[in-house]
């Protein structure tokens, strides 16, 4: 792939989020351990919810270890048993891929950006849901989301608000998430927080808007002569088909992400939707990143623009995979 124009493309969620004012949908509670400007008493509570990534290498084998041992996410036979295995034994070369990204996951420290200017615009344009605060719950790494909820609990939140991440929804993601949630807040009774959920936005205009945007931005980089031939891949992580064939809607609405981008776009470009990040032998969505990257190059497309389609913000999905 020597001297192949290979771009990748970083998208902040941008979306006007004045969902806590929104109609809830029955659900739990939730909080984070991050730093904010003391306030008034915050009223509405944002849990913003994902995966998660190990802060430093020391913290990959504890972070590998949840995520084998969670069903939602990977069914593996004898998985109590097993997780631990599969963790010890990914761990040194997990450390090596986060070594290359400058030893850490820089996940939590873009989510805080995007959740301190969420909390902005929440403020503004909702003064009478707040004031607000954010929270961050990670699935696998800290701030864990049992932690954060905790931390809700203590601040007196009355409202809280499911965040999640990931525009798209799947059981294994946004599902394990609000199953944590729901697990923990059930354990606890005592608690008075009313919940309501934002579980997925897949054409959301804002959404939209900022991958249409980012992709401008990033194909204007291409020399001039070969920027019309530019082929636009649109890599989501994948998923294995036993989870895909009991009904989880994520393929459709990661399709559905990037059909209204490229309307967006006018479908000035070639295009194509690819999978990364498989695990194991068993069978995943495909046609897989690297697999389909090779497969261009081979029939003479040396220009290519990744677009992260299914994540907003950098971790190693983006800066390593």
């Amino acid at each position: 792939m020597s001297g192949t124009a290979l771009r990748r493309l970083f998208t902040v969620n941008r979306c006007a989020l004045a969902c806590a004012g929104g109609n809830p949908s029955a659900l739990v509670r939730s909080s984070s351990t991050s730093q904010q400007p003391e306030n008034p008493k915050a009223k509405t509570g944002i849990l913003l919810l994902n995966l998660g990534g190990p802060e430093k290498l020391e913290d990959v084998h504890d972070f590998l270890l949840r995520l084998f041992l969670d069903r939602d996410l990977i069914p593996l036979p004898f998985q109590s048993h097993l997780a631990p295995l599969i963790a010890k034994r990914r761990t040194p070369k997990i450390q090596k891929q986060y070594s290359e990204i400058g030893g850490g996951s820089p996940i939590l420290r873009w989510t805080e950006t995007q959740a301190k200017g969420m909390v902005d615009i929440l403020n503004k344009t909702s003064p009478e849901t707040g004031p607000h605060k954010y929270y961050v719950g990670f699935r696998y790494a800290n701030p864990l989301t049992e932690d954060a909820i905790d931390q809700m609990e203590r601040d007196g939140i009355e409202r809280a608000v499911a965040f999640t991440q990931y525009p798209q929804y799947s059981c294994s993601t946004t599902g394990s998430s609000l199953n944590a949630i729901f697990r923990h807040v059930n354990s606890q009774p005592e608690s008075s927080m009313r919940w309501s959920a934002i579980d997925r936005w897949p054409v959301h205009s804002g959404l939209i808007q900022a991958f249409a945007e980012n992709i401008r931005q990033a194909l204007a980089k291409f020399p001039a002569d070969k920027r019309d031939e530019v082929v636009l891949l649109f890599s989501a992580h994948s998923l294995p088909m036993v989870v895909v064939e009991r009904g989880d809607p994520y393929p459709h609405e990661v399709a559905a992400t990037v059909h209204r981008v490229m309307e967006e776009l006018q479908f000035s470009h070639p295009y194509r939707l690819v999978w990364q990040s498989k695990v194991g032998p068993k069978q995943w969505l495909s046609p897989q990143t690297d697999a389909a990257i090779e497969s261009l190059c081979k029939r003479g497309q040396r220009n290519l623009l990744l677009v992260p389609i299914a994540f907003t913000s950098d971790h190693i999905e983006t800066l390593y995979e």
